[in-house]
């Protein structure tokens, strides 16, 4: 086999299965041990995509016991190298995006045949991972060090990830990762973007990170604005949804609160300060230890390891929107972008504080506006139905005999006979 990265046919992988659990890496670790030992088919114990990539890195002989990730370029050589590589210029994009503090993976970019440029993140992560060859320089592709995240996803041109003992080598088992290729402006692979650390890693928030950034990095080479990542809605009917680039996501009330609570303080919360905000009765440090575990769990690498509570990256929510277009006192995209009550369901103290907030300001803003059209969708707003203030300026500001003048003066006789 060629020593150089190659395209696997796509009919080879499965990379739309689910990584494993840790209930079921047992049965994966087990079917590495046999494969290795004396080649049995993994079978339905093991995700497609990974039992291709065991059989390739088993037909070139690499060795899973003592992976030597080659290192063949010197310092000056590994500098110049990046210095014309395309990608090397989106480097502060991935930083921003994925190298936060508190975080605890290891980012990397690669060129297109695999070999590490770039190395940043967790100093604890990276230096357990420098025992292993996970070092600027080195190469990781499959036909150097086995089935590995970043190799895999070079072998087969696509995102995936690759968990615990999926890995060919059993010296990364400890390790899950999650790649992507970066594709030039001709459609070219040239490099992968991968993120590699602990359990969090293994979750679909990770790869959806992960295929977040190489989107802004394709972007920042071809000289175009950077696409958006995530985003959280929070108002009206949908409120609740987080979306990714690989789809929506619907979330429990508790874990809308607490991604919301934890946007609007990118600084971080403690366990004190968020149950202040999650419920007026007192809440354990024990309670909110475990919902943040659950969500952790849901979102992975977008929420920090370490205290106090953070995001890892920024996370937009349809709330900026309207707080923006306020800020900017166009009333009318305020009120385009505003589609109901913060979480409304919520009855966290923080969240109500928001929702409050956001209300007046709009509210506010629409009427001091005196424009017939703008008041009049504040009133078609659910807050709106019984403001009689915004009715009586309705009647006021709208031209006498239109239809917004007559339905005014209607409401407010039916919120005048309602108050008798």
């Amino acid at each position: 086999m060629s020593r150089h990265a190659h395209a696997v046919p796509d009919g080879s992988t499965g990379t739309d299965e689910a990584p494993p659990c840790p209930e079921t890496v047992a049965r994966v670790r087990e079917a590495h041990e046999s494969f290795v030992l004396s080649g049995t088919d993994p079978g339905a114990r093991v995700r497609r995509f990974v039992a291709d990539s065991w059989r390739r890195s088993r037909r070139v002989g690499v060795d899973p016991e003592l992976p030597t990730p080659p290192v063949d370029l010197s310092d000056p050589d590994l500098r110049a190298l990046r210095e014309e590589h395309p990608v090397s210029g989106a480097v502060p994009v991935v930083r921003r995006l994925l190298v936060e503090p508190g975080a605890s993976w290891v980012a990397a970019l690669t060129d297109e045949s695999g070999r590490m440029l770039w190395v940043d993140g967790d100093k604890e992560a990276r230096r357990r991972l420098e025992q292993v060859g996970f070092v600027e320089g080195a190469t990781w592709r499959e036909d150097s060090v086995g089935t590995n995240a970043l190799g895999t996803a070079l072998a087969t041109r696509r995102p995936l990830q690759v968990v615990s003992a999926e890995h060919w080598a059993r010296v990364v088992h400890p390790w899950s990762c999650a790649a992507a290729p970066v594709r030039g402006p001709d459609g070219r692979v040239v490099g992968v973007l991968d993120v590699t650390g602990r359990d969090e890693v293994s979750t679909w928030m990770a790869l959806a990170l992960v295929r977040a950034t190489v989107a802004a990095v394709e972007a920042t080479i071809a000289g175009g604005p950077a696409p958006p990542t995530l985003r959280l809605d929070v108002l009206g009917p949908h409120g609740g949804t987080l979306h990714t680039p690989t789809g929506r996501r619907r979330l429990t009330c508790r874990h809308a609160e607490i991604l919301l609570l934890l946007a609007e303080h990118p600084g971080g919360l403690t366990g004190d300060e968020l149950a202040v905000l999650l419920s007026e009765h007192e809440l354990s440090e024990v309670t909110v230890r475990a919902e943040i575990s659950r969500l952790r769990r849901l979102v992975g690498p977008l929420l920090s390891e370490s205290r106090p509570y953070r995001l890892t990256s920024p996370l937009p929510t349809d709330l900026d929107q309207v707080r923006s277009a306020l800020a900017i006192d166009d009333v009318p995209a305020a009120l385009a972008a505003y589609s109901g009550p913060v979480l409304v369901r919520s009855a966290a103290p923080g969240v109500a504080r928001l929702r409050e907030s956001l209300r007046t300001d709009l509210r506010s803003s629409a009427l001091a506006s005196r424009d017939a059209d703008l008041v009049g969708r504040w009133t078609t707003q659910e807050e709106g139905l019984d403001d009689w203030e915004a009715w009586q300026v309705l009647a006021r500001v709208a031209p006498i005999g239109s239809a917004a003048h007559l339905r005014a003066h209607t409401r407010l006789a039916q919120l005048d006979r309602s108050l008798r």
